[in-house]
């Protein structure tokens, strides 16, 4: 699709006239008709506010002419799954995964292997070849490359360090020590919990990027503990296989 239909496709599957467009991007209805029209194309100002209006890359608005990859992790990128800054942007070099409301998630490149790796066997890769492969291909990666620029210095890494003394000192029953957080995305872990008044919640945004860990339990074979936590609170869980059956067992507002 070329840039005059996805902004028509767009603008009607969000209920919109060319006036309402207009007026949320600050122009006049006659140039989003030379848009449709393919007269013209929108600046490089008016396509960063076409991207927050539709929640899409720039990158789409413009017909797709580039292969994203997160400039992290090396994963191929789709809107649904490209990192924000802290305006709520998208930010078209990362996933949600390595970048969060303007954060980079990832300090340690072992760390990022180590977390890659175990995905990666799920798809056929062995250990060696998975861990082989992220070790020639992640230097590559624009990140890895200003990592001395793009860091700071190391104060995430500390608020990680002081969230998993947070929960380790909860000393919730059963449940191992914590030893790492990941970051991991709302949509993949927002389990919908039955509470005592018969209701079922979810507690966290799909679109939101948290710091979390499944634990293995010391006992009880067959339903994992869950960790869930970022600035505001603290959520741990327990469920059973593919998250089926879940249970809250605590959810905490942290003092800052």
């Amino acid at each position: 699709m070329t840039t005059k239909d996805i902004i028509y496709d767009l603008r009607s599957k969000n209920g919109l006239s060319q006036d309402d467009l207009a007026e949320k991007v600050f122009v006049t209805r006659q140039a989003v008709s030379r848009w449709e029209n393919g007269e013209t194309v929108p600046n490089t100002e008016t396509l960063k506010l076409l991207s927050k209006c539709f929640n899409v890359s720039i990158n789409t608005l413009l017909g797709s002419p580039r292969q994203l990859i997160c400039q992290c992790c090396g994963m191929p990128l789709e809107d649904s799954i490209i990192g924000r800054d802290k305006d709520g942007m998208l930010n078209e070099d990362y996933c949600k995964w390595c970048y969060a409301d303007g954060t980079y998630t990832y300090n340690d490149m072992d760390d990022l292997i180590d977390v890659c790796v175990g995905h990666m066997a799920k798809d056929g890769f062995t250990e060696e070849q998975a861990r082989s492969y992220m070790k020639e291909m992640l230097p590559s990666l624009d990140y890895w490359k200003r990592h001395d620029e793009l860091g700071d210095d190391g104060k995430f890494d500390e608020f990680k360090k002081q969230l998993i003394r947070e929960i380790n000192d909860l000393q919730i029953e059963g449940m191992p020590e914590v030893d790492g957080l990941n970051a991991l995305v709302g949509r993949y872990v927002n389990l919908e919990y039955p509470l005592p008044s018969g209701l079922n919640v979810k507690f966290l945004d799909d679109s939101t990027t948290y710091l979390g860990n499944q634990l293995e339990p010391k006992t009880d074979i067959g339903r994992c503990f869950g960790i869930l936590a970022n600035i505001d609170f603290i959520l741990v869980c327990t469920y059973g296989e593919g998250g089926t059956d879940p249970e809250l067992l605590l959810y905490k507002k942290r003092h800052r």
